[in-house]
């Protein structure tokens, strides 16, 4: 890709941008939310045009105008999201959309044969005949995979294929990106795991501002390298001095037997029980969908368990008698949610209104007959933008239009303005660039140190380790172990995610 410039309206995503990468190799793009390499690989998987530059796949001079060129210039791309339908077999989803007979079980036959070949050579083994929705998430990540192989793809985009996998998944999928490689195919990865970057990639290039800073080997670079060219300065993830000491507090939420099934008689919750003091983080490990979602919405109030007690600032509340979220606030907890899209914003909404979502009843908002202050809100919200660098600083923009880091840097703004007792906390750097990482890390002690009290759920075990006090482990809705910090290695926490004890192997 040479002098590849792309702009949406004021916002200039791509700069002069040259992008070359060798074949059979791992290629890494990192970068700030924002700094353009998303819209770079959309550019070359064909879901954008860009405004001026050229293309060249193979030594060969190439116009992509959508993904089906892609596709048969043998382009492949894995979101973050998977693209499946969930009621699915693993195998239908692979053929739709590539069916090669209009006779639906002989076109079965044929490309179920093809991905035995597949699968063997790979090593990317799928139950083909499995609805997706019961497939767990690391092997609907090696479908995703096989899917852009069936199709001849011999480029291979992956854009965060880590964020919902286990440590041990993650080594899985990279013995198979390895060998891959190794059988010629090029992938380009895009991820804010510096990690991964570091341990699986050839090549290496930072895109800040939309602009390439730094394209370099990977064995000429390091992680503290890569995070200042990301970000223009020095970055610290660490764990803070403060969270070495030991904390005391007052009980501010004790919540016990938690229990709740789905309406397929699915436990999600297995008796779970929990206690939040004043002055600490206590982290959640564990894959996603092992009841981490459930635990929160009950404590939130958005769903009722079946059965079990909740004590929180003094009230107790049964199952036959929930806290609503309404409520919850009253008492002083708030909710940062793991989805910000589909339950912590309106993204049609303006930022202002975001930022004001439950909170539109306070005095200084009430306006004479039932009308809201707007004048207030904005106000409010342009002084949240400010304390939360929030970027862009126009609370007229709306809500879809910021990245995704400043989206979570918004709803954390307005989950933390008004100084919660208790904070919960969904993924809360899912997706997010290290420069946003940092920040709401920071925003997460500064809480804890005032005296609150901070439940983070997280699948990102290094964020984990660098933020909680203790660590609870949950396994098939039950909580499989706690482990004080100073007790806690990623190992430790892989086996009890994977059904083990903190000390024997993972199965």
């Amino acid at each position: 890709m040479r002098g590849i410039h792309k702009r949406f309206g004021a916002v200039q995503a791509n700069r002069d941008v040259t992008l070359a990468v060798s074949s059979g190799t791992v290629h890494g793009i990192v970068g700030e939310n924002g700094a353009g390499k998303s819209t770079l690989m959309s550019i070359l998987y064909g879901f954008y045009q860009a405004d001026s530059g050229s293309i060249e796949v193979e030594g060969k001079p190439v116009t992509i105008t959508g993904s089906k060129e892609a596709i048969a210039l043998g382009i492949g791309m894995v979101h973050q999201h998977f693209m499946l339908v969930d009621p699915l077999s693993a195998l239908d989803n692979i053929m739709l959309g590539a069916e090669p007979d209009w006779r639906l079980q002989a076109a079965r036959a044929e490309v179920r044969t093809k991905l035995d070949a597949l699968m063997h050579d790979t090593g990317l083994v799928v139950r083909l005949d499995t609805p997706v929705e019961d497939l767990p998430v690391g092997e609907r990540q090696r479908l995703e995979i096989l899917k852009a192989l069936y199709r001849g793809a011999r480029i291979l985009i992956l854009d965060e294929p880590t964020a919902v996998l286990t440590p041990q998944e993650t080594d899985q999928l990279f013995v198979t990106l390895r060998r891959l490689r190794a059988q010629g195919t090029t992938i380009l990865l895009i991820t804010h795991k510096l990690k991964e970057i570091l341990a699986l990639c050839d090549q290496v290039t930072v895109m800040r501002a939309g602009a390439v800073v730094l394209d370099c080997p990977i064995a000429d670079t390091s992680l503290d390298k890569l995070a200042e060219a990301m970000v223009g300065r020095r970055v610290n993830l660490g764990r803070d001095a403060a969270s070495a000491r030991p904390k005391t507090g007052a009980v501010l939420l004790d919540a016990k037997h938690l229990q709740w099934a789905d309406a397929l008689g699915v436990v999600r919750l297995a008796d779970v029980s929990l206690t939040l003091r004043a002055g600490e983080i206590v982290g959640i490990a564990g894959v996603s969908g092992n009841g981490q979602s459930e635990l929160l919405e009950a404590l939130s109030g958005m769903k009722a368990p079946q059965a079990g007690e909740l004590m929180l600032a003094g009230a107790s509340f049964t199952a036959k008698d929930w806290l609503d979220p309404a409520r919850a606030r009253e008492l002083g907890l708030a909710h940062v949610p793991e989805d910000r899209h589909r339950v912590g914003m309106v993204l049609p909404f303006a930022a202002w209104e975001t930022a004001i979502l439950g909170h539109q009843k306070l005095a200084r908002f009430a306006g004479r007959f039932g009308w809201l202050k707007q004048a207030a809100m904005r106000a409010d919200t342009a002084r949240m933008m400010e304390d939360y660098d929030v970027r862009p600083r126009n609370p007229l923009l709306r809500s879809s239009k910021f990245s995704g880091g400043n989206q979570q840097k918004l709803v954390l703004a307005r989950e933390a303005v008004v100084k919660p007792k208790v904070l919960l906390v969904g993924q809360p750097t899912r997706g997010v660039d290290i420069g946003a990482i940092e920040f709401i890390h920071g925003q997460l002690r500064a809480m804890r140190d005032a005296g609150g009290a901070v439940l983070v759920v997280s699948s990102e075990l290094d964020e984990i380790l660098a933020l909680s006090d203790r660590v609870l482990v949950m396994d098939r809705g039950r909580i499989a172990g706690e482990l004080p910090i100073e007790d806690c290695t990623e190992a430790a926490l892989g086996r009890l995610m994977c059904g083990a004890t903190a000390t024997e192997p993972a199965a």
